[in-house]
């Protein structure tokens, strides 16, 4: 006999915590969910600024044979690389919140669905998801990488659950995408932002892919979303069984310029 979610999830560490809500200075609660990649954002100001500097007071630079000219053009790639540490700040922000109204309104919600939140993070989807619930349940896995996503752990997660009052429809859990814990055909709706890129090889990468149409209802909806490497996901969700289409760029969230792949799984 197959063994039931809950069952399953006697080998899975799910987090519960009791957490108080964050406030502002103004005792209003807030929710927090994180800058991501916060490393590369550093990375791109702080190179950008140094090659400013060095355009500004070094334009020239003589390694042996080769002198190296900065002037205008050091000017120009600081710049960018600085404004592009910038777009990515403003991502994380705002832009994200955007693109979490747009994946998740693609999805006809009754209230009734079992949510899976692949790369949950601090949990954009997965407490946007949680909002549009009655009866439903909305679960997040991650590993919890904090290079991915800052201040990347599970207690942020669930304070920001409790923050936007969803607490008692969300549940964490401590999973990899590749090789899930849950049984078969567990959710009506799986969602997952810029998560899939950050697997390691694409023999995993392809592994979480058909573990996503694994879990997934016949007659369920999945919706992935990322910046590099779609269409390999969508060869992936048709091979194993699933129709995948994948929807054009979509440059109004500053950058990354991202793609939706939307993924059905055929009724029985």
């Amino acid at each position: 006999m197959r063994a039931t979610w809950r069952e399953s999830r006697e080998n899975t560490r799910i987090v519960r915590t009791n957490v108080t809500p964050m406030t502002t200075t103004t005792g209003r609660s807030k929710p927090d969910y994180g800058i991501d990649a916060p490393g590369a954002v550093w990375t791109l100001l702080i190179i950008g600024i140094g090659v400013i500097l060095t355009s500004r007071f070094v334009p020239r630079v003589t390694i042996g044979p080769v002198t190296f000219v900065f002037g205008g053009a050091g000017y120009f790639w600081g710049t960018g690389m600085c404004l592009g540490a910038a777009a990515m700040v403003v991502y994380s922000i705002y832009g994200k919140m955007r693109l979490r109204d747009k994946i998740l309104g693609m999805v006809a919600w009754t209230g009734r669905e079992t949510v899976l939140d692949v790369g949950t993070g601090r949990g954009l989807l997965l407490i946007g998801a949680a909002k549009r619930l009655t009866s439903g349940k909305s679960v997040g896995i991650d590993i919890w990488s904090g290079k991915d996503l800052s201040g990347n752990t599970p207690e942020a997660t669930l304070r920001n659950a409790e923050i936007e009052g969803v607490r008692d429809r969300v549940e964490v859990e401590s999973g990899d995408a590749t090789a899930m814990k849950f049984p078969d055909a567990t959710f009506d709706v799986i969602v997952s932002n810029l998560c899939i890129h950050n697997i390691p090889g694409r023999a995993a990468r392809e592994r979480a892919c058909r573990e996503i149409v694994r879990v997934l209802k016949p007659g369920g909806k999945a919706i992935i979303c990322d910046f590099i490497r779609t269409g390999e996901y969508t060869k992936v969700f048709q091979a194993a069984g699933a129709a995948a289409r994948r929807g054009g760029w979509i440059p109004a969230y500053v950058w990354p310029a991202l793609r939706i792949i939307e993924v059905e799984k055929p009724a029985r």
